[in-house]
């Protein structure tokens, strides 16, 4: 079986705008969360969001090609750029652009331009509209813009698995590697959904924290959270084969060892009892890796600060590692990025990595009155030196999805 490791990684996020200022934060606890800005929120409950700060397309494009995309896209294209620089791929040259694909997940795609086109049809009729409002709009854009504005001539595909969308895509992405389909694979996901829409659909469905104090309105597996707080942004890594990566003397990051994906077939928002998907998810990942319950050295946990996702996902743990759940340090990066959507399995993917790398696991922030029914390892405000070796990432998603990928370090 053909071995894939990763040799790349590039983030915007909420916490910083390149992956040494990302990990940088997220290893200091530091909170991207701050009051909403993006549109008057004055008759919103949620008065707060993880935005991106001062990021600047023009870092990346040209300035006449970035008006065509929504921001979700421009985020995917600033990540996978820095993710092929980090990795010192060069297509044509490193890379047949035909071997290289793009796999971009998103769960709601344009819809700030989707939301700007539809004033501008109610204000002038569709003689009023952007030429390019339909392409603005569309999931798969991510994909395709990475595709174009970088070259990569072969698979392109694009994941819309709600929040689990940018960990189907790297798992798929995984495994189009080892059907040989591709030598090297852009994989990830954005989301920019910071919108009156985006935001007043989750305090209609009131998933979303009121919580007035932003740096506290994101608190997973506290007894006082009261929802998610959005966040947006992107997540991109590198997926070689080793072959490749060992021919090109590339640095690798880790090993993609396993990936899995389930239905909990239950209900559209509400996780099976006893978070019985996850726990399959878990089992499955676990099983293709050939590993033992004992060798996970951490969890990244989906963890999105909503009273049923992470009383269902702590059930899980415990019913898939019985005894052991207690032992395996656990954290929920979100208390820090907000939820990234479509991005947030990507980038807890590369939080998964650096852990790897550096043996330092990120904490859960704002974890100051535990929920009696969330009693396990939550690495709680303070990152924790550790030897880590092997870890499971989780990403769930509205639906009934589930999905856990497993990394590792790499061995010879």
């Amino acid at each position: 079986m053909t071995r894939v490791v990763i040799t790349g990684l590039g983030t915007i996020s909420p916490i910083g705008n390149s992956l040494a200022e990302t990990w940088e934060s997220a290893i200091n606890g530091k909170s991207g969360i701050g009051p909403l800005t993006r549109f008057d929120c004055e008759h919103f409950s949620a008065k707060t969001a993880a935005e991106v700060k001062n990021f600047q397309l023009s870092d990346y494009m040209k300035v006449n090609e970035r008006h065509r995309m929504d921001r979700f896209a421009s985020y995917a294209i600033a990540s996978s750029i820095m993710a092929l620089e980090d990795a010192r791929i060069q297509i044509g040259k490193d890379v047949e652009a035909e071997r290289i694909g793009v796999w971009f997940g998103t769960a709601i795609g344009g819809i700030e331009s989707f939301e700007e086109s539809h004033r501008n049809l109610l204000e002038g009729g569709y003689t009023n509209l952007y030429p390019f409002a339909t392409t603005t709009v569309i999931s798969n854009m991510a994909s395709s813009q990475v595709s174009i504005a970088v070259g990569a001539r072969g698979i392109n595909n694009c994941t819309v698995l709600s929040c689990a969308s940018g960990a189907n895509a790297i798992g798929e992405s995984f495994r189009a590697i080892q059907r040989g389909e591709a030598d090297i694979m852009i994989a990830g996901g954005s989301e920019a959904s910071i919108t009156p829409l985006g935001i007043g659909a989750f305090c209609a469905m009131e998933a979303i924290s009121t919580n007035p104090d932003p740096k506290k309105a994101c608190r997973p597996f506290d007894r006082d959270r009261d929802g998610l707080v959005m966040g947006e942004g992107a997540g991109a890594i590198i997926l070689e084969s080793y072959e490749s990566a060992v021919r090109r003397h590339a640095h690798v990051y880790g090993e993609i060892i396993s990936y899995a994906t389930v239905g909990d077939a239950y209900h559209i928002t509400s996780p099976a009892p006893g978070g019985e998907g996850g726990v399959r998810a878990m089992q499955l990942a676990v099983q293709y890796a050939q590993l033992e319950k004992e060798e996970i050295d951490y969890i990244n946990a989906h963890g999105t600060s909503t009273v049923y996702n992470d009383k269902s996902e702590t059930a899980a743990i415990k019913t898939f590692f019985k005894e052991m759940a207690y032992q395996i340090p656990i954290s929920s990066t979100k208390s820090m990025t907000g939820h990234m959507m479509g991005a947030a399995g990507a980038i807890e993917a590369i939080f998964s990595l650096m852990a790897i790398n550096t043996g330092t696991i990120p904490p859960t922030i704002n974890l100051e009155h535990p929920d009696p029914e969330c009693d396990l390892d939550y690495v709680p405000n303070h990152a924790r030196k550790k030897r880590v070796h092997t870890v499971l990432s989780n990403a769930f998603g509205f639906g009934g999805h589930n999905t856990t990928l497993i990394f590792r370090s790499v061995k010879d």
